[in-house]
């Protein structure tokens, strides 16, 4: 029970098997453990919330260290979004693994748009080559720069 605690008291889990001691016969038994306490869930809502644009990424929009990461970087450069709160994922393993779990999906870099998951990668290319990035981006406030290049050459 002890060990439990432990890890639950860590919240965060990378996802690694954890060893728990079986009280009647001494054996051990092996489970993921991936824990997301209130705490941690609470401080990821308020940094999703914080900005109208929120990216977790690997590296900063200065120096991406992923080619993932690099394109959203580049999707919202071209749409002229510049003031965008960013989190390198990779200075902080609880903070990797956290925002996985916040947002139930695997992979990084992760995009939220007033506090709402976006998506990756994937998603925001997507968007971008359909116009819904466009919109998407009115909604918040902000004018796509492609929108004002494309009013300004009729």
């Amino acid at each position: 029970m002890n060990s439990l605690i432990k890890i639950t008291a860590r919240c965060l889990r990378s996802g690694a098997p954890a060893y728990l001691p079986r009280p009647a016969d001494g054996r051990a038994w092996s489970a993921p453990a991936r824990f997301l306490c209130a705490d941690v869930k609470k401080d990821l809502g308020e940094m999703v919330k914080k900005d109208k644009v929120v990216v977790f990424m690997k590296g900063t929009p200065a120096q991406p260290m992923c080619g993932f990461s690099n394109a959203v970087v580049q999707i919202l450069r071209m749409h002229g979004v510049d003031e965008y709160a960013a989190y390198n994922v990779l200075e902080d393993q609880d903070l990797r693994q956290g925002v996985k779990d916040f947002s139930n999906w695997p992979t990084i870099p992760q995009v939220y748009f007033n506090g709402e998951f976006v998506g990756g990668c994937d998603i925001l290319l997507q968007m971008h080559q359909n116009g819904d990035l466009v919109d998407e981006l009115q909604k918040l406030g902000i004018s796509s720069a492609l929108l004002n290049a494309e009013k300004e050459s009729k």
